[in-house]
């Protein structure tokens, strides 16, 4: 059956979360799909000193903030992946792995992807040395030589945070020059520990469990040139290429042009009556979070107008959405104590996690194997704040155990180990993903549509998930989330998740160097986030 929303909008990032504010603002039903985070690319980006108004912040806490307004103006939103639409009517469909939705407008954000580079054994050592993301896994080449391969905006801000980890930082450049014209990139130029090639490319990259050599090409020359580390060394390569638009929906659909970008008028509506763009997926001079969010904020309000008309046109009465009141709001973070000053949560963090603990729809309780570190002080601190803010959550403390030292056990209201561990962790951007393992073991937890559920049932082997992560890392709580959630379906599989910074005899082991690293049955390693699609992809292999 077919849920009726006055327009849709696909994709969680900067842009889809504005258009949600404007639109839900002004009263309409809107709801927001998106497959992964909520955030976008830009929840990434660990430093954003370029948002109007913001002096500081990262790109999580800015999305964050978006989508609380959203929230609180009404706006829905739904964890699925988008795998078709019907645009041509008065009514579109989207149908996604949740479900069909219909809907008068759509705006659709569904931003972009980085690029691959191409160079020779890149993907062969994705995980042992290529990465795609300095703040998640900079921390594991300190000292060491590390190429930046790019000449845009994410090489330069890449790699200039690239240099408080590289003993020597090698920016790999195809053109003649960046691309860019920033302050940013004299300050890049200007470190002592950089050194700047330009129309060069990496041709390919060797080694054994790391990288050991990688091949330079001038394209004006077709010289290469050979970096060869000592045998007890070795190389990081990180990518910044650019970004490819995330089009597979569109194509037959809507006008894009050569590149794949979709093509809007100034009011960013397509070549599709009641159906607009917003973000990194539209034809644009600037890819950047403010250009985002004017985009959907654009969007919405030519969106509302042709609302507008539709409803007319249609003899549809309208059905206004209800704002979360002031007052309601005041009375809502009323009914939480006030952190004191030595707490682990904060009062807007309290006030946060209280309406969605309460939601629980089973009580749990959190098993604390206590050791004498400073995580476990930590760990306590949460876990009685936690049973403090709802009467859903319980705790115990006990001793470690070897292996269990400073881990947190979920566990039913009897007791009983659901399989989902944290050690060394919640903390950082996992303290989400942990709260989420909560509300999933629990219930009513997150609804991730029919035919995921019936895979997850159909795991009938015993599959154990080792979860290596870092608390600096963005992209580790997608792959938590959605593992802790196939968890918490099927008792065939359980999940321990690792802060690696705690664990270096398991960074040894499987020879990590990039975050996230999924270990299946203690053999099966997989590295990068994955949606709960592809996690199930792998598990059912």
């Amino acid at each position: 059956m077919e849920k009726f929303y006055d327009a849709i909008v696909v994709g969680g990032g900067p842009a889809g979360l504005s258009a949600a504010i404007y639109m839900a603002r002004a009263r309409f039903r809107v709801l927001v799909i998106e497959k992964e985070k909520v955030g976008g690319q830009i929840t990434i980006t660990a430093e954003v000193v370029n948002y109007p108004g913001i002096f500081s912040t990262n790109g999580e806490k800015l999305t964050a903030e978006m989508a609380r307004q959203a929230r609180a103006f009404g706006a829905e939103f739904l964890n699925a992946e988008v795998t078709g639409m019907d645009v041509d009517d008065d009514y579109k469909v989207v149908h996604t792995s949740n479900g069909d939705f219909k809907t008068l407008g759509i705006i659709f954000a569904g931003g972009a992807h980085p690029r691959l580079a191409g160079f020779k054994g890149e993907n062969d050592f994705r995980g042992h040395g290529v990465a795609y993301c300095a703040t998640c896994d900079g921390e594991f080449f300190t000292g060491k030589t590390i190429f930046v391969v790019g000449g845009g905006y994410a090489a330069v801000e890449e790699g200039l945070f690239l240099t408080k980890y590289a003993k020597n930082l090698i920016v790999v450049v195809r053109g003649n020059d960046f691309s860019i014209e920033s302050a940013a990139v004299e300050e890049l130029k200007d470190n002592k520990n950089t050194k700047i090639l330009y129309h060069t490319q990496i041709e390919e990259v060797k080694g054994d469990s790391a990288i050991r050599k990688v091949v330079l090409k001038d394209r004006q020359t077709g010289e290469e040139t050979v970096y060869e580390a000592d045998p007890s060394d070795f190389y990081g390569v990180f990518v910044f290429v650019g970004y490819a638009p995330e089009n597979a929906l569109l194509k037959g659909k809507i006008d894009l042009d050569e590149k794949g970008y979709v093509i809007t008028d100034r009011d960013q509506k397509t070549n599709v009556d009641g159906v607009y763009a917003a973000g990194d997926i539209c034809v644009k001079n600037l890819r950047q979070v403010v250009t985002a969010v004017s985009d959907g904020a654009v969007a919405a309000t030519s969106l509302e107008k042709y609302l507008g008309s539709q409803f007319r046109k249609l003899n549809l009465k309208r059905t206004y959405v209800k704002n979360l009141a002031p007052k309601e709001k005041k009375q809502e973070a009323a009914a939480v104590a006030k952190a004191k000053p030595e707490a682990f949560l904060d009062d807007q963090t309290r006030q946060a996690l209280a309406p969605v603990l309460n939601r629980f729809t089973n009580p749990i309780l959190l098993r604390l194997y206590k050791d004498d570190s400073h995580l476990s002080q930590e760990d306590e601190k949460m876990v009685r704040e936690l049973s403090v803010i709802s009467d859903k959550v319980k705790f115990e403390i006990i001793q470690a155990s070897e292996g269990m030292e400073h881990t947190i056990a979920i566990c039913n209201a009897e007791g009983e180990d659901l399989g989902l561990h944290f050690h060394g962790v919640p903390g950082g951007h996992e303290f989400n993903s942990f709260i989420l393992a909560m509300y999933n073991a629990a219930g009513p937890g997150q609804d991730i549509g029919k035919d995921a559920e019936a895979r997850v049932a159909a795991i009938n082997e015993k599959k154990h998930l080792n979860i290596a992560v870092s608390l600096s890392c963005t992209m580790c709580p997608d792959l938590v989330a959605a593992a802790e959630r196939i968890a918490a379906g099927n008792k065939n599989i359980t999940v321990d998740v690792y802060d690696l910074a705690h664990y270096p005899d398991m960074q040894q082991k499987y020879n990590i160097m990039s975050v996230p690293c999924m270990i299946v049955n203690d053999d099966d390693v997989h590295f990068g986030k994955k949606n709960v699609t592809e996690l199930l992809d792998i598990l059912h292999a």
